[in-house]
C-alpha cells in the first residue's frame, strides 16, 4: 500500500488542513483525509482524485451504500463513513429529498390530514417520517372506532419497517368535534409508544383533529 507519509509533509492533506485551513484544500485532498488510505501501489490522494474524476461532486453525493461500497478502495466501512459525511453536510445545509414535506411540529403533522377534518368516522392513520423528520408514507391503518384493542402495533410498525422509517406521528379525528383524549387514546398512545422503544422507531407526537381545533400529545407533554 502507498502511504501518504512519503509525500512532504507540507503536501500531505491533513497536515496541509492545520497549516493552511480547510478552505484551501483540493477536492482530491479533502476526500483523501476521509478515505485514509489507499490500495496496493496507489496511495489515497492518487485514489481519491481518481475517484472524482470518475464522478463529479454531486453524482457522488446521490450515490447510495452499495454503489459506493463497489467503487475500488472503499468498500464497507469507506462507505459508511462517506455517507456519513455527506447525510450530515445536507443536513446542515437543510437539503431536502425529492422536495418530501418536512414535519416539524404538530401543526405541520395536521396539514398532512386535513381530510379527517370533515370525516364522519374515526380514522387512525399514521404519518412515517425519516431521520430528517421528511414525510415519505402515510397510511391509514383503521376506520371506526379507536380503541387500544382495534390498534395492534403490528399493523402500526409494519409500514414503518417496509419504508425504513425512523419515527412516526400517530393521528386520528373526533367527529364529535371535541379533540380531548379519551382514556382509550391515552392507553391506545402509550401502548405504541412502549412498543416503539423496543423496535428503535420513535413515536413523536399524537395528534387529535377536530373539524376546527386539533390537540397533539407532544405539545401537552404527554409522549
Amino acid at each position: 500500500m502507498s502511504l501518504l507519509k512519503n509525500l512532504a509533509r507540507h503536501e500531505q492533506p491533513r497536515e496541509k488542513l492545520i497549516e493552511k485551513g480547510v478552505e484551501n484544500l483540493r477536492d482530491g485532498e479533502l476526500m483523501a483525509i476521509l478515505l485514509r488510505t489507499g490500495i496496493e501501489g496507489k496511495n489515497v490522494l492518487k485514489m481519491s482524485e481518481e475517484i472524482l474524476s470518475k464522478f463529479p461532486k454531486k453524482k457522488l453525493l446521490s450515490l447510495d451504500f452499495q454503489e459506493l461500497s463497489k467503487i475500488k478502495g472503499i468498500g464497507n466501512g469507506k462507505a459508511c463513513l462517506l455517507l456519513a459525511a455527506f447525510e450530515l453536510t445536507k443536513r446542515a445545509l437543510d437539503v431536502e429529498d425529492n422536495n418530501l414535506p418536512m414535519i416539524n411540529s404538530a401543526k405541520d403533522a395536521v396539514a398532512q390530514l386535513q381530510e379527517l377534518r370533515t370525516a364522519k368516522k374515526e380514522h387512525f392513520v399514521v404519518l412515517y417520517l425519516n431521520a430528517r423528520n421528511q414525510l415519505v408514507h402515510k397510511e391509514t391503518i383503521s376506520i371506526g372506532t379507536l380503541n387500544a384493542n382495534l390498534v395492534h402495533p403490528r399493523e402500526v410498525f409494519k409500514p414503518a419497517i417496509d419504508c425504513l422509517a425512523s419515527s412516526m406521528i400517530l393521528a386520528h379525528n373526533h367527529p364529535s368535534g371535541d379533540s380531548e383524549p379519551s382514556e382509550d387514546d391515552l392507553d391506545l398512545t402509550k401502548r405504541m409508544v412502549d412498543a416503539g422503544k423496543i423496535l428503535g422507531i420513535e413515536v413523536i407526537d399524537h395528534v387529535i383533529i377536530t373539524q376546527n381545533n386539533f390537540f397533539s400529545f407532544k405539545d401537552k407533554n404527554l409522549i
